[in-house]
């Protein structure tokens, strides 16, 4: 059989794999290795043995790695359609709603909105479902909820069903759990699990009791671990003209009136997890004596706590009820984690269609499956905390960073170091390798400076003298530039106060490097007052906050792509989590410094364009439409997708304006009858013409306007 497979699914794991015979057949007559990967160590062997030029051997390599870039993508996004169409249910997993893809939280049976998978899955179920296919999304920051928790100085927390967890509790918060004793007796009957076959057995047993319970004139809440059965039940009730109601994710807006409803004489209510927690179910006087709510749970859940929240909606202060659950073999919980036994035993017993097993030990048995579900998910929970605490402690080095560039009391010193790290690291690497020529070349690139030591000096002096020396050289000419930019933005920002026309309170003021400009926020009046300082201030808390946020969005990126790569290492017998935490940490040092580097090159580079009191505008706090920002872990793009999108920006990018932070005009109001000229950017004809007439032809991008008169 395994012989005539396309591909493996394997539902324990949530994978799948593709046979040979699926890559055959997906690859068609045109390439046979279309979806095979190349051997990288054998094919670079292979080019090195040609003898070849070294630019013709970098040619083929880069070629080689390219190749091997574009099936890896290949191959992933085949594994994870195949995924999206076999291993993710609708009605199940998500829903659809308004031709958009909403991810259902198995826990709560909740819409979680703004969810997305990650790695191109959840792109794989729209296509599968034919709607519109959603852009990439970016991690501007993540944190667990362990981690999150952890920050409070004091935790505690009360919940119904604490005690199946207690392990996990002391484990990762040092937290004991204490069981207290019900306000009043439990009067609900809690009876031993019905083991079916089939399902289909066990659905008509379902409907059969409820139409039974009804007709005692109790109330009954059906238990449905998902939507799609959720529905299949309210069909057959409605055949069997049982009147219900149903709350599930895609009803959720009329919770509040079912659940009202829902403790009244023969009301049957079919819901998924979502009236499992925290409903509070009134009953009548009449229903109390008619033996209270009935329970009727259709599967058990990988949780034994939804378990215990479902059974816990009767019998609340000492009411009477009654709770059961119907169990299947062909349930997930049974078919992957429950034992044989279960299943052999009922052949032993050589039970018919219809007839069904009800004894603690098979309960026991079922409880035993979910224990094991429940253990291998504390394992995720607590591998995945041992990978985020190394990004905690990045985190905490990052997030302090950009407290001292927004509060500016420490920020002077920050520099200070920002400066000395990135002259030590130029001295070390450039007296490592003996290349004077470099080391002068990198201080002219990062300091605008000449070597403040001569190459014989270079030559004899230590790493940390020359660094020393670099430091004391590089921060004297800061500070006098520094003091210098300070004067010549003076006149400037003395002119826009002094002008009565003027009533701005915060302006921007446009710096640049030569190769890029930033927009710097200030106040006004403090500026004027200090002489033009709180303007050099706010440059340099600007430009480093502006700095650590974009290399920190990468660095994030990084990290979640290093996650996934380090899972091979089990292939070498090595633990994955210390691999990733010394390439992390490799990461993060070379992140430093390149956010150093940035910063110091831009703050010493950074200069008024001009003393044109025109660029400097009044800054505006725009009422932004709603910016789209999450505040869940959505999906982040790996490298080759990113490369893709950058390739779509750069073809869109002159069409499309960003959303920024404040309106800066860049140009005085130009006048609709004011003569201007503009030049064509084709030919390279200028002509002067009144603006409303140029404004059409500057719209469609043919001329651009180069001079006012």
């Amino acid at each position: 059989v395994d012989a005539e497979l396309l591909f493996v699914i394997d539902e324990k794991n949530n994978q799948i794999e593709l046979t040979d015979k699926g890559i055959e057949h997906i690859s068609g007559d045109q390439d046979n290795n279309f979806f095979i990967m190349p051997d990288i160590g054998s094919e670079i062997a292979k080019i090195e043995n040609q003898n070849l030029e070294i630019e013709q051997e970098a040619e083929l390599k880069e070629e080689l790695f390219k190749d091997f870039s574009v099936k890896s993508e290949r191959i992933h996004t085949m594994s994870q359609l195949l995924k999206a169409y076999t291993l993710f249910e609708k009605d199940v997993e998500y829903v659809v709603i308004d031709n958009k893809v909403m991810i259902v939280d198995e826990q709560t049976g909740r819409i979680m909105d703004g969810r997305r998978y990650s790695d191109g899955l959840h792109q794989a179920i729209e296509a599968k479902e034919n709607v519109k296919i959603e852009a990439m999304t970016q991690t501007f920051a993540t944190v667990t909820l362990q981690n999150y928790f952890r920050m409070y100085n004091k935790l505690a927390g009360m919940t119904g069903t604490a005690v199946t967890e207690a392990g996990e509790f002391w484990e990762i918060y040092k937290l004991d759990v204490m069981e207290i004793p019900t306000n009043r007796p439990i009067a609900r009957d809690d009876r031993n699990d019905l083991i079916y076959k089939t399902k289909r057995e066990k659905y008509n047993s379902i409907i059969e009791e409820v139409a039974q319970l009804s007709q005692q004139g109790r109330p009954i809440l059906i238990g449905t671990t998902s939507v799609e059965i959720s529905e299949l039940l309210s069909r057959t009730l409605s055949i069997r003209k049982i009147e219900h109601n149903v709350l599930n994710a895609k009803l959720h807006k009329k919770e509040a009136d079912i659940v009202a409803e829902a403790g009244n004489p023969g009301v049957v209510t079919i819901a998924t997890n979502m009236a499992g927690r925290g409903t509070d179910i009134k009953l009548t006087e009449e229903v109390k004596k008619a033996g209270g709510l009935a329970i009727i749970g259709t599967e058990r859940h990988d949780s034994r706590r939804v378990d215990r929240q479902l059974r816990g909606r009767s019998g609340r202060q000492g009411d009477p009820g009654s709770s059961q659950f119907y169990v299947s073999l062909e349930d997930n919980l049974m078919r992957l984690f429950g034992s044989d036994r279960v299943a052999k035993m009922m052949d032993r017993m050589g039970l018919k269609e219809g007839e069904v097993i009800q004894h603690s030990m098979m309960t026991k048995s079922i409880e035993r499956a979910q224990k094991k579900v429940e253990e291998n998910n504390f394992g995720i929970r607590k591998r995945l905390l041992e990978y985020d605490d190394v990004m905690n402690a990045q985190r905490e080095v990052v997030y302090k960073r950009r407290r001292h560039a927004l509060e500016g009391d420490r920020l002077q010193l920050d520099i200070a170091n920002m400066v000395y790290d990135t002259c030590e690291l130029i001295a070390e690497t450039n007296k490592g390798a003996n290349d004077f020529k470099n080391f002068e070349f990198e201080l002219i690139k990062y300091f605008s400076i000449t070597a403040p030591v001569s190459e014989e000096a270079f030559t004899k002096l230590s790493f940390q003298e020359i660094a020393g020396e670099t430091y004391e050289a590089a921060y004297s000419y800061y500070q006098s530039k520094m003091e210098r930019s300070a004067a010549t933005a003076f006149p400037v920002i003395k002119q826009v106060y002094e002008d009565n026309s003027n009533k701005f309170e915060r302006i921007v003021v446009p710096f640049t490097d030569g190769i890029k400009t930033l927009n710097v926020v200030t106040d006004l009046q403090a500026a004027y007052e200090s002489e033009g300082k709180q303007l050099v201030t706010d440059f340099e808390k600007n430009i480093t906050l502006a700095i650590i946020d974009d290399a920190w969005k990468t660095h994030l990126r990084k990290m979640d792509e290093l996650k996934q790569s380090v899972q091979l290492a089990v292939h070498e017998q090595k633990d994955p989590l210390l691999i990733y935490k010394f390439e992390a940490f490799e990461l993060f040092k070379s992140m430093i410094e390149k956010v150093n580097k940035e910063v110091v090159s831009f703050l010493f580079k950074g200069e008024l364009p001009s003393s044109d009191t025109s660029e400097i505008q009044e800054a505006r706090t725009v009422r932004r439409k709603r910016e789209n920002l999450k505040t869940t872990k959505e999906e982040i793009p790996n490298s080759d997708e990113l490369a893709a999108q950058n390739r779509a920006a750069g073809q869109t990018q002159g069409r499309r304006p960003q959303v920024t932070e404040t309106i800066v005009r860049e140009k005085p109001k130009i006048g609709r009858n004011e003569r201007v000229t503009i030049k064509n950017v084709l030919s390279g004809e200028s002509k002067t013409i009144k603006y409303k007439q140029a404004e059409p032809l500057i719209d469609k991008g043919e001329w651009v306007l180069i001079d006012q008169e």
